[in-house]
């Protein structure tokens, strides 16, 4: 696995929305993409079957968007992302991490609640109508484990 550190000013946001378009039905373009790094705090990282793209900022962080292609689930993709994700984030100040998970995506809930991540708020209708679990996790994870 090439876990990389996505570097706005020379990759290409493309790259992202192709993966973001393999894994969801409302994908983000290149474009969308783009515009959440003009914002502050924003990484994601990359590989060649998914990506992560998160934002640490005033102390926290908020996974924004975590993407697997389907032929690349559960070969620990998703955990290592995480992992990366919440390391730089924890370097880059963070203490906590955050993020909104559909409340019937049990492999997501699975992954996240085995990193440390625990239930701290629901929001109605996030995802087209289903329920989303507000799950925090704090920084460092204790179940991470060597991201790259």
């Amino acid at each position: 696995m090439n876990l990389r550190l996505f570097d706005p000013a020379t990759d290409d946001a493309a790259v992202l929305a192709d993966l973001h378009a393999a894994c969801f039905s409302d994908p983000w373009d290149a474009r969308a993409i783009r515009e959440l790094f003009a914002g502050p705090g924003v990484f994601a990282f990359f590989l060649a079957d998914g990506l992560i793209l998160a934002r640490a900022a005033g102390g926290e962080a908020e996974i924004l968007t975590l993407a697997v292609a389907p032929s690349a689930r559960r070969r620990g993709y998703g955990r290592q992302l995480v992992a990366a994700a919440a390391h730089h984030a924890a370097a880059s100040g963070a203490s906590a991490l955050f993020l909104e998970v559909a409340d019937d995506n049990i492999a997501a809930q699975t992954l996240y609640r085995g990193l440390g991540f625990v239930p701290v708020g629901r929001r109605k209708a996030y995802y087209g109508g289903r329920d989303a679990d507000v799950l925090k996790a704090i920084l460092p994870l204790p179940n991470s484990g060597k991201f790259a």
